[in-house]
């Protein structure tokens, strides 16, 4: 059983370092003003955001066509994966992670905000004096 553990936790973290160093597809969000002034699209879950991220342009067609909305035009980033983790989930303010191609069922995969994944500061699993809760006595 340890043995399992421990397998599923290398192929998570070669999982994660190759999201972290390829670059995808971040849709904009709905609003005004110009791409550059659009921030991510996002979807709250539980009490978390994330950012919707896609490997490919069909992974993004495939979720377009999810929503129903196969038919618009979507605008987009380019993004490198660590850039995403790194630097927007903190931007976010809020509880944030990261999902890559959503649409895709077990295909996708959820990058949720905590220790490993994204910055000590904004992981969900420590508290604010950056104690691990399971610590307490």
């Amino acid at each position: 059983m340890a043995a399992d553990v421990a397998a599923r936790r290398r192929a998570f973290a070669e999982l994660l370092g190759r999201f972290r160093r390829t670059p995808v597809l971040v849709p904009l969000g709905d609003g005004p003003g110009t791409d550059a002034e659009r921030g991510f699209l996002t979807a709250d879950f539980n009490g978390i955001r994330f950012i919707l991220a896609f490997s490919d342009e069909q992974a993004l067609a495939r979720y377009a066509v999810a929503r129903g909305e196969g038919a618009r035009e979507w605008a987009y980033q380019s993004v490198l994966g660590a850039r995403l983790l790194d630097v927007a989930v903190p931007a976010a303010g809020v509880p944030c992670g990261v999902a890559l191609d959503c649409a895709d069922g077990q295909d996708g995969m959820v990058f949720p905000p905590v220790r490993g994944i994204v910055p000590d500061a904004v992981a969900v699993d420590i508290d604010v004096d950056g104690d691990d809760p399971g610590d307490a006595a």
